[in-house]
């Protein structure tokens, strides 16, 4: 498994479909995720430090959560079969639950536990944004290089940004929700 740190949130046009997007701690890969847009906005509002009035869907399960004593220890994408991503999350005591990685991930970020991919759905459905994207100039640098930590947040989801102006939604499978 391979930890994660989540980029951000963006909305692909033309079809308005939100797409998730994670990114390898040590690595050049990102793996963009179609979610559906209730995830994407519970999601997005808690990493820009939003709070609801009233507790949201993944809210609610991290309190109950806590009442019952439990505690989350690390959401997972653990699979991708035909199309589909899988996931799980894991608990204490190593008890594991299947999800959806939408909710797992907006479970995750709001229980401050780490997201990890494996390393097999990295190799099928990740993608390298190049830094050059949109800089035909510029190289695009050898792929076996030890990656440079990301310091420019911001200019990472303009790279992703124009990438995805770049692309089809065909180029990242079937149209399913994950």
């Amino acid at each position: 498994m391979i930890e994660m740190r989540i980029v951000g949130v963006r909305v692909e046009m033309p079809h308005q479909q939100p797409i998730l997007v994670l990114r390898e701690l040590a690595g050049p890969r990102s793996l963009p995720i179609m979610i559906g847009s209730g995830e994407a906005t519970a999601i997005a509002m808690h990493l820009q430090g939003m709070v609801p009035p009233r507790p949201m869907t993944h809210d609610l399960f991290k309190d109950s959560l806590s009442a019952l004593g439990r505690t989350l220890t690390q959401v997972r994408v653990d699979d991708f079969r035909d199309g589909t991503l899988y996931g799980e999350l894991v608990f204490d005591a190593d008890v594991t639950v299947s999800a959806r990685p939408s909710d797992a991930v907006a479970l995750a970020v709001r229980c401050g536990v780490p997201v990890y991919v494996a390393d097999a759905v990295l190799d099928e459905a990740g993608i390298v944004i190049p830094e050059s994207i949109g800089d035909e100039s510029a190289e695009s640098g050898d792929a076996d290089e030890p990656a440079t930590p990301i310091t420019d947040p911001e200019g990472e989801m303009e790279r992703f940004r124009e990438f995805l102006d770049n692309v089809s939604p065909e180029d990242f499978g079937p149209e399913e929700q994950q």
